[in-house]
Parts: C-alpha cells; structure tokens; sequence
C-alpha cells in the first residue's frame, strides 16, 4: 500500500509550479530551500530569473549545489553604443 505524501511535500511540489509568482525565498529553512533546488532541477523549471531567486537566499547549500552541477548565468553581452558625435 502507498502511504499518502507530506504536507511539506506537497508544498514544495506546488512551490515548484509557482516559482514564476515567488519573489523571495530567503526567509525559508535550508533544508526546504534545498529540496526546492533539486525539486526544480528534476521538473526542468529552472531558467535564468528561477537561478537568481536561489542565489538570492545566500544559502551555503545552493551555493555549493550549484558549483557542484556547474552551472551559470548566462552573461548577455552589451553593444557600445554612440555617446556623442566624437566618434
């Protein structure tokens, strides 16, 4: 027989379908936080805003997930542009 899921988990599920509606998840413990993260990886959610939201909580843990899996922002380069007629 199959035991029912947890509350905490059917939270984290739901936060993963929401992440878009999400502003700040600093004031969540770490082991949520981090379940979250793996949670995210595993559902393929994770894109550039969903990144900086993880990165902004300054947990150790995701810090150290995140060096682990390699993975980084990705950097848009900008065009100079015309400052004045000199050029």
């Amino acid at each position: 027989m199959r035991t029912s899921p947890s509350l905490l988990s059917l939270t984290i599920d739901s936060a993963v379908l929401n992440l878009s509606n999400i502003a700040d998840l600093s004031s969540l413990p770490d082991h949520i936080v981090v379940d979250l993260f793996l949670r995210t990886l595993r559902a393929g959610k994770l894109n550039e805003r969903v990144l900086k939201l993880f990165i902004a909580t300054g947990k150790d843990e995701v810090f150290s997930l995140i060096r682990a899996l390699n993975i980084r922002a990705t950097v848009i380069p900008v065009l100079p542009t015309r400052c004045s007629e000199k050029f």
